[in-house]
């Protein structure tokens, strides 16, 4: 059967969890998780939780999914130390700093790699089974066929099957960081999307704001797919939620009828969707959480607690007793994983009245209550006209309850040795630049036209032009942009191999995937900021796949960019529009359709936001309403090689011009910019 994998924001949450019948569950502890407003766990909890569920052979997950800074690296370290002494059964994680942790300290320890990573294709599932990771947990845009072809590659797959839905692809989304310097990717997501936008104007919508997922209708298909766990959204989620969304889950996965309207009564944004399993994007998917649903939720939650008012019954125990003559009455218990534990107590009496007998043993051993056990039978081994007291049976019953429980729990134990290492222990180029070379990437050919190669370092093409540009540019300068998103990577594969043949030889990788590309076809591999990369034992994990040099996240501030350990050259994005959300559900196309774009979202500020389409990938990008510019500011980024002028809809002209602004350090010609979070930062 498929894992039920269940999402606890907090201890309490834990109980409702484990009483409706889960098969794993990942929480947080109080740092590195990707919803730190949750309560999550403190450590003394997390050993707690650890023992709760693997007494009753339930799997635990701790979520280590943020991106790290330097100054949290030995913290981090110790964090995963306690979680190898613990017996934690996974870590969850985006940053390849744990990665690197966990080979150098304990690398037993197993590792699945978050949603964040941006896992989707059959490239990106081989990379991640190269870095270590034993589990993907897969993008929640892809449709069945898809993840019916990744579960097929021989590492195990996790997919989202119930609970709320990004707008953006997951890691992939700095809305909140660029608005608010509230970082999804730190865990302090302010869910800007479910704020009033509008693709069509002068209109009061919420077109950035998607109704909950629900695949329980279609439970049986992923589970004939190959996906090996199923997984709940909802760390920030009630007790009554969680309950209620693993019973039904359960319920569906074994072909039973669930109540999908207390479902929805419980949580929901007007309904539920599964456009992207079945590739059915559009204004179906989107919805807002309204009075209704707040009515009703307020009305089913108290008819909720009795799925989770008894413990799930988890094992079924055999007893063997011995009541002898002159000799200490012994218990045995047994349960069908076959951890077994002995109790004995005192020396019977002899009966004064009604001798104890085999109905009245059994009627005290049965009474397993409120407890993971189920009777399954009783051998007695006895002597005749011999008195046991029901209190002293009963005594004896709950001391091997508990005992079971903690041989149960040391059997399920995934506790790994941990020996100390410094991650940091690499060497760096001493070697730096006076100032950074220039590179570009520009959005369209007629970009290309003014532009000086000579005054450039490298200048990114996509691939749908990328071949064209070398027939008239230097190739050698070339560089072949990846796709943030694809849903057809045999297709970009052959226009890879198009690109080569034209002379281009380098690659810039916006997601793991993209390596593996560059190391099969030969191409200099260049990782974008898509890697997320805010620390240097990441920095160094990107040089180990091979990478000449990195773009560091556009999250960190200039001063921590500049304390960086540097094992490979770095860049940093120093001008045009940021990406603030990469969705793959177009909230122009749902709100107007494509004949009426108006290229833009507006927010209930009044301000403007881009929308970049990709549509030929199966994309967009939501860019920011004001243009990122630090030519006047460089000095500050001490010890960068490059930096990175990212161009949307400037002219060949404004190309020209602002390349030589940033040659001359000039400042803005422009009224309005933006100095992104090189200077305010990220919570």
């Amino acid at each position: 059967m498929t894992e039920i994998l269940a999402p606890c924001g907090s201890p309490e949450v834990l109980t409702a969890a484990l009483r409706a019948g889960c098969d794993a569950v990942y929480l947080g502890g109080s740092s590195f998780s990707a919803r730190q407003n949750a309560v999550n766990f403190s450590d003394k909890e997390l050993a707690k939780a650890v023992y709760e569920c693997h007494k009753r052979g339930v799997k635990v997950y701790r979520t280590i999914n943020t991106v790290i800074f330097d100054s949290q690296l030995e913290e981090c370290k110790k964090a995963v130390e306690y979680c190898a002494k613990i017996g934690i059964d996974g870590l969850i994680t985006q940053d390849l700093a744990l990665v690197e942790i966990v080979k150098k300290c304990c690398p037993d320890m197993e590792i699945h790699a978050s949603t964040q990573m941006t896992v989707h294709t059959a490239d990106g599932v081989e990379m991640t089974k190269r870095l270590g990771f034993s589990r993907a947990v897969l993008a929640r845009e892809l449709p069945l066929d898809i993840i019916r072809e990744l579960s097929d590659l021989g590492t195990e797959t996790e997919v989202f099957v119930h609970g709320a839905e990004c707008m953006s692809v997951s890691g992939q989304c700095y809305m909140s960081a660029v608005i608010g310097s509230r970082s999804a990717n730190r865990g302090l997501c302010a869910q800007a999307c479910r704020l009033p936008c509008s693709a069509v104007k002068g209109a009061d919508r919420y077109d950035l704001s998607l109704k909950d997922m629900s695949y329980l209708d279609s439970i049986q298909k992923l589970a004939d797919a190959g996906v090996t766990s199923f997984k709940i959204e909802g760390r920030m989620k009630r007790p009554e939620y969680v309950a209620l969304s693993v019973k039904s889950l359960k319920q569906a996965l074994a072909g039973e009828k669930y109540d999908r309207s207390a479902l929805s009564d419980v949580f929901s944004r007007g309904g539920f969707t599964d456009g992207y399993l079945y590739g059915k994007t559009g204004r179906e998917m989107f919805g807002i959480r309204q009075k209704e649903d707040v009515k009703a939720s307020a009305k089913i939650l108290p008819e909720i607690h009795e799925i989770y008012r008894r413990e799930e019954k988890r094992a079924e125990i055999k007893f063997s007793v011995k009541i002898r003559s002159n000799q200490p009455l012994t218990i045995t218990a047994q349960d069908n994983a076959g951890c077994s534990v002995t109790a004995a107590g005192d020396i019977p009496a002899k009966a004064k009245s009604k001798a104890c007998s085999a109905q009245t043993v059994e009627k005290q051993l049965s009474k397993l209550g409120d407890t993971i056990y189920s009777f399954g039978g009783l051998e007695c081994d006895m002597d005749g006209g011999l008195f046991v007291s029901p209190s002293v049976l009963n005594d004896l019953r709950r001391t091997l309850c508990e005992e079971l429980n903690k041989k149960r729990a040391e059997k399920n134990s995934a506790a790994v040795d941990f020996k100390n290492a410094d991650i940091l222990s690499f060497e760096c180029p001493e070697k730096r630049l006076s100032q950074p070379k220039i590179r570009v990437k520009v959005s369209y050919p007629q970009q290309l036209e003014q532009l000086d190669f000579d005054k450039i370092d490298l200048c990114g093409v996509p691939l749908s032009f990328a071949a064209k540009a070398a027939e008239k540019y230097p190739a050698y300068k070339l560089m072949a942009v990846m796709p943030r998103f694809t849903f057809d990577e045999q297709k970009q594969n052959k226009q890879l191999d198009i690109i080569k043949a034209a002379g281009i030889t380098k690659l810039l990788a916006e997601n793991i995937a993209h390596v593996k590309c560059a190391q099969e076809k030969g191409f200099e591999l260049h990782t974008d900021f898509g890697f997320n990369i805010t620390n240097s034992a990441a920095l160094n994990a990107v040089k180990k796949l091979g990478a000449a040099d990195a773009v560091v996240s556009f999250e960190l501030k200039a001063g921590q960019i500049s304390a960086l350990k540097k094992p490979l050259p770095i860049g940093v994005t120093a001008y045009g529009r940021l990406p603030l959300m990469l969705t793959v559900n177009c909230p122009i196309k749902q709100a107007a359709g494509c004949k009426n774009c108006t290229g833009k979202v507006t927010d209930r500020t009044g301000r403007d936001f881009p929308v970049k389409c990709s549509k030929h990938c199966g994309y967009t990008e939501i860019l920011n309403s004001e243009v990122l510019y630090l030519a006047d500011k460089l000095d500050e980024f001490r010890g960068i090689d490059f930096i990175t002028l990212e161009f949307y809809d400037e002219s060949p002209e404004e190309v020209n011009d602002t390349v030589s602004r940033y040659l001359n350090k000039s400042k803005s010609g422009k009224s309005v910019i933006t100095r992104g979070l090189y200077f305010r930062g990220v919570l």
